[in-house]
């Protein structure tokens, strides 16, 4: 159990880093295209994980040598998430598109239960679902309402969340694959965006060091380190918890705006953040009764 709750600390760290991908965003100027922005970042991941291998003694070639499976669920999460995501955002208004988009953290929670040695505990469900609303206040507050003429890129925002949520749950059947392997899956991911950006987009460099920085910091930490901590924490740690434990991450991005000068508090952010953390310990509680269990997991 020990080994269990640090996966799951580790996993957490994930989510602090994507509640600094808007900030981080902002700083790179908002002007690169998002393939373009994918394959600098998922590079820029590549390139991190490689700098492991090498401070290792080896090249990380071996690597390489993993299941069909295993290479599917990381490619398709990756890339394909991205690339729906992206596709999502042409179809729809981005504020409804992050709406569904960010039913990953509860799909997690839900199809997690159909994992060996995982069950559906009431408390995961109902922590998901408040941390659920307080994520939808938030992210809702500019939102002009549903429209059925924008129901092409609701469908394919949906299947953001299924994608990422499918990854999430399925990297826990291939847990024996080891998070380096993530690496390569990154560099592959960077090598897909790098077509997409030369057949739809044309190139925009960053402008000055600042712009630079947010390239660099969204490709070591919200697509760097997060990868590779979350690939760790579902395999190993709880992962219920940490699909409720997700939801703080567009609340961490608010405040952090807040504090840059991009932002304002407001009454729907105190309510957002009194969800969200009511959310989360109601999970926690459960995770705390579940320490007192047998633990049904192997390691």
């Amino acid at each position: 159990m020990a080994s269990v709750n640090a996966a799951t600390w580790i996993g957490s760290i994930s989510v602090l880093l994507w509640g600094t991908l808007a900030l981080l965003t902002k700083l790179s100027g908002g002007e690169i295209p998002e393939f373009q922005l994918m394959a600098m970042t998922f590079g820029i991941a590549f390139l991190l994980m490689c700098g492991r291998w090498v401070f290792s003694g080896h090249s990380g070639v071996h690597y390489l040598r993993q299941s069909p499976l295993a290479w599917c669920i990381g490619i398709v999460g990756l890339f394909g998430y991205h690339f729906a995501y992206f596709k999502a955002m042409t179809l729809a208004p981005a504020v409804d598109v992050s709406l569904l988009a960010y039913l990953w953290p509860l799909l997690i929670v839900l199809l997690s239960a159909f994992l060996p040695g995982e069950k559906l505990r009431g408390q995961y469900i109902v922590g998901a679902l408040v941390a659920l609303a307080g994520c939808w206040l938030l992210i809702s507050r500019n939102a002009d309402g549903f429209s059925w003429e924008n129901l092409p890129g609701y469908m394919v925002a949906l299947s953001c969340a299924l994608i990422w949520s499918s990854y999430s749950v399925l990297s826990r059947l291939v847990r024996s694959v080891p998070t380096d392997a993530v690496g390569w899956f990154c560099g592959v991911t960077a090598f897909l965006a790098l077509i997409c950006h030369l057949l739809w987009e044309e190139t925009v460099w960053p402008e000055g060091a600042l712009q630079w920085i947010g390239v660099v910091g969204l490709g070591l930490g919200p697509v760097g380190i997060a990868f590779f901590t979350w690939d760790h924490g579902v395999k190993h740690g709880n992962i219920q918890l940490l699909g409720t434990l997700a939801y703080s991450a567009p609340l961490i991005s608010v405040i952090l705006l807040i504090i840059a000068g991009f932002g304002e508090a407001t009454v729907a952010v105190l309510s957002a953040s009194i969800l969200i953390v009511i959310g989360s310990l109601i999970a926690g509680r459960a995770k705390s009764q579940k320490v007192a269990e047998p633990d049904l997991l192997t390691d």
